[in-house]
């Protein structure tokens, strides 16, 4: 690319720039980082200054070209982001200091691992990235705020970004993903684990079927606006039954139907002819991602079928090769997910909250470490 001057811009809402532009940007596998997504979150009014989210996206342009983004809020709490900071602010407030506002690079709500420097192919990086770090430290500085944190990068931004900022701090987390290992179909899948193991799946997927429920799969334009209303229904009770509101409401769940059908999978369960209970994934090029589940019933084993069998089924008929079901849970690991890195990073501004936040996270990733060596060796394959 020429080396004419680049300019940054902060945009406001996504609505500052278009789908074409932003999209130019963005690996067909990462549905998430779609302009329809992120101003979907937007429109909804879910990320809004009401909510805590306020964006300040980074943009990095060559005359009238977009050649670099980064979706990024100011957050004034913690909800929402997966990587636990409500420490952090404590000690800084406790200190006299003041934790929020914080500037954030991450997909609401979202923990899923993937780019999150959207650079042009044929951009300079280094100068890119050069353009990209002077923002948010000048927005750290000119607008109060604490702190930069870049949430869930994958494994080559978060290298990138450490090569260009030593000064960042990395946090260490686990997730289980699932990973097609030449399979075929899901006895495939079945016949690589150990006999104990390869009982319980098949004793959980007959249970379901043994209570009376049947489970289908809408793809695309065949979900519905009702099948939308029903989904939205269930996602809100897994909410309701811990006590708080959900962090999404219809309004984004409809855009994205009407917007980019072609990323989205329902699973349904029906019971006598009517639908349950549902679990709404999206797809990439290569990769499915299990996001989102709720049920008017109560079913053992429900929720695996769904969220987890159904999963694994998809990627094997249609070639994905990798499956993410979401954060949090050793259930996952006896089901053939296995443990994998994910880490985010941090700028803080004061001295010595940085300090400690950073003997923290080196205390935490040995910890850390140990942990997912331990998950991989309860592994069930044979």
């Amino acid at each position: 690319m020429s080396s004419r001057p680049l300019s940054l811009t902060i945009l406001p809402t996504m609505a500052a720039v278009t789908a074409s532009q932003w999209d130019s940007l963005v690996d067909d596998d990462q549905p998430f980082l779609r302009h329809a997504f992120l101003h979907a979150l937007e429109a909804s009014g879910s990320v809004s200054m009401a909510t805590g989210w306020e964006p300040c996206h980074l943009s990095v342009w060559q005359d009238e070209q977009l050649v670099a983004a980064m979706p990024m809020y100011r957050k004034h709490h913690s909800y929402g982001e997966y990587v636990f900071d409500w420490g952090w602010a404590e000690a800084l407030e406790r200190a006299g200091g003041r934790y929020y506002p914080k500037a954030l690079s991450a997909v609401p709500f979202t923990p899923v691992p993937g780019v999150r420097t959207l650079i042009a192919k044929r951009a300079d990086t280094g100068a890119v990235r050069d353009c990209l770090a002077q923002a948010w430290r000048e927005q750290c500085e000119s607008q109060a705020l604490s702190s930069w944190h870049l949430l869930f990068a994958n494994e080559a931004d978060v290298a990138a970004w450490q090569a260009q900022c030593p000064d960042l701090i990395t946090r260490e987390g686990v997730q289980f993903q699932w990973r097609d290992r030449g399979f075929g179909d899901f006895d495939g899948f079945l016949a690589t684990l150990t006999s104990k193991r390869r009982k319980m799946i098949k004793r959980e997927r007959r249970l379901v079927a043994d209570q009376g429920l049947s489970v289908l799969r809408l793809e695309g334009d065949a979900i519905t606006s009702a099948a939308m209303a029903h989904f939205f229904r269930c996602y809100t009770m897994t909410y309701h039954e811990r006590g708080r509101a959900p962090y999404l409401n219809h309004d984004f769940f409809e855009r994205l139907r009407q917007s980019m059908p072609e990323a989205l999978v329902l699973v349904q369960a029906h019971s006598e002819g009517r639908p349950v209970a549902a679990a709404l994934y999206f797809r990439g090029t290569d990769s499915l991602y299990g996001r989102y589940w709720g049920s008017e019933v109560v079913a053992d084993c429900l929720h695996f079928e769904a969220c987890y069998y159904q999963g694994i089924e998809y990627c094997l008929q249609h070639g994905l090769t990798l499956f993410d079901p979401g954060t949090q849970g050793e259930h996952k690991l006896v089901r053939g997910f296995t443990p994998q890195r994910v880490r985010s990073l941090h700028y803080i501004s004061h001295p010595g909250l940085a300090a400690g936040v950073g003997q923290f996270c080196h205390e935490e990733s040995e910890h850390v470490r140990a942990y997912r060596a331990s998950a991989h060796d309860a592994l069930p394959f044979k």
